[in-house]
């Protein structure tokens, strides 16, 4: 009876739709991060110009899409707005601009080597470029079971494994 039982929540675990931010590549699905609504996470870049990090802060929304809610920066520039969103202010050498609410789903990305990429989501950060072709990425979200994105899943695990 055990046993029926560890394999009934095991096959649960595995087959239960769970809300998941996902990164494809192409229509290859690359990366898959458990996530909920309210959830949010930052993209990180040199930009190419400035030759400085610049950060954009993303939310999931309730309906699953994705919000652009601040952006920050250190420079003004080619390519920098001069106001966006509701509240611009200092803070600790970046330009904050927040309150912004700009639909962006799908989102996607071209993940240059030069600009150096990365995904900050819950707490853990996600080197996203690689020497060669830049790829180009879009984010989504997704409802799913487990075992339809355990690829996905260990890829990421692999990537942050080997981070420094």
């Amino acid at each position: 009876m055990a046993a029926v039982l560890i394999i009934a929540a095991v096959l649960a675990a595995l087959l239960w739709p769970r809300f998941w931010l996902v990164i494809q590549e192409g229509k290859a699905l690359r990366y898959a991060f458990p996530a909920a609504s309210g959830s949010d996470f930052v993209l990180r870049w040199t930009h190419s110009v400035e030759k400085e990090d610049w950060e954009e802060r993303f939310q999931i929304q309730t309906n699953g899409s994705l919000m652009l809610v601040e952006t920050r920066f250190k420079t003004f520039g080619a390519g920098v707005p001069a106001a966006m969103g509701r509240e611009t202010r200092l803070e600790q050498g970046w330009v904050v601009m927040s309150g912004i609410h700009r639909p962006v789903d799908p989102l996607h990305v071209q993940a240059a080597d030069a600009e150096h990429y990365r995904l900050r989501f819950q707490g853990r950060t996600l080197d996203l470029t690689h020497p060669g072709v830049p790829p180009i990425l879009t984010f989504t979200t997704r409802e799913a079971p487990l075992l339809t994105m355990l690829p996905a899943r260990f890829a990421t695990w692999w990537r942050q494994w080997r981070a420094p």
